[in-house]
């Protein structure tokens, strides 16, 4: 591998391992950073034995085997050798503003006018961190979902300043690791994952406090009603394939659309002691000395999902 396909990695926790292992697997040479030594020497053992499991049950990215493809990561402390070379550099320090500034503003000090630097923040809009940068036009926001090895979902989103190269290039290598981007037209609070999941917290919040149903009975409508056709479809395509059309959908339903949405409460009071009965129904649910399990157990149905999606998408280009 050349320095031409070269990837910076800032942060070495998660997500930024989740990132090291989609850019491996797609033939890119990986730097991962942190500001510890034992930090980065931690997540690269981390990812050595995910590669490994995923190798083993058949699920490992990319036509390199587990060794191989761990054999294209290595890291440290510096930063210069992080962003030296690389096409593209991803931020995935913890959601703090102050820290996501001086983070850019180390970046922007060692970049070239060539590299692409993207950020993995959640909601943070990139202008709140991004303004001033000499290097502003090379820098926006691409939000994975987590897992992002078996949730492919990127939110690429632009700050004021991002150049439209620089949005098609940052596409283009999404696709080109196998995610699926989703690119805005603009920055917007919260971008879009994250303000329809509140919006469906929030409703889920005045459901169980209002006495209508219990946590419980909450994620069973998600699990057993939305869930299975949003895992294929989005609400829109939803619709229009409950109806022949949008336009015969809302002929039929624009009515009981406007008087179910009249009566919603918008935001929830999610702060402490208010949320604290939903809390305790989550706490039996689902115990906090269980949710290592949990993981594990969202995580095998997540790969066996993403498995029968590729397997669905084959079968789309062949029929």
């Amino acid at each position: 591998m050349d320095n031409k396909r070269k990837v910076g990695i800032v942060g070495s926790g998660l997500i930024g391992g989740s990132w090291a292992m989609l850019f491996t697997a797609a033939g890119f040479k990986v730097y991962m950073y942190d500001i510890d030594d034992k930090l980065v020497a931690d997540a690269l053992k981390d990812i050595q034995r995910q590669l490994q499991n995923l190798e083993k049950i058949g699920m490992l990215r990319g036509s390199d085997a587990a060794d191989v493809q761990f054999s294209g990561i290595s890291g440290g402390t510096s930063l210069e050798e992080c962003v030296r070379g690389s096409v593209y550099v991803q931020e995935c320090v913890p959601e703090q503003l102050s820290l996501k500034r001086k983070v850019f503003e180390q970046l922007d000090a060692v970049l070239d006018d060539a590299t692409i630097v993207a950020s993995s923040t959640s909601t943070m809009v990139p202008s709140t961190f991004m303004s001033g940068l000499k290097h502003a036009q090379n820098c926006l926001v691409s939000h994975p979902v987590n897992p992002p090895y078996f949730v492919p979902a990127v939110e690429i989103v632009p700050s004021p300043w991002t150049s439209e190269a620089v949005v098609s290039k940052t596409e283009d290598i999404m696709t080109e690791i196998g995610q699926e981007p989703i690119v805005f037209k603009k920055e917007h609070p919260g971008f879009g994952l994250n303000r329809i999941q509140y919006s469906i917290l929030n409703e889920c919040y005045h459901l169980i406090k209002d006495g209508v149903l219990s946590a419980d009975g909450v994620d069973k409508l998600m699990k057993f009603g939305l869930g299975p056709r949003y895992a294929w479809m989005g609400p829109l395509e939803t619709a229009v394939l409950n109806a022949e059309g949008m336009r015969s959908y809302l002929e039929r339903y624009s009515h009981i659309m406007h008087s179910v949405s009249a009566d919603l409460k918008g935001p929830a009071d999610w702060s402490l002691p208010a949320a604290e009965p939903i809390i305790q129904q989550l706490d039996q649910l689902f115990p906090l000395d269980k949710l290592k399990e949990r993981r594990q157990w969202r995580d095998e149905r997540l790969i066996a999902f993403a498995a029968l999606r590729d397997q669905m998408k084959r079968k789309e280009k062949s029929d």
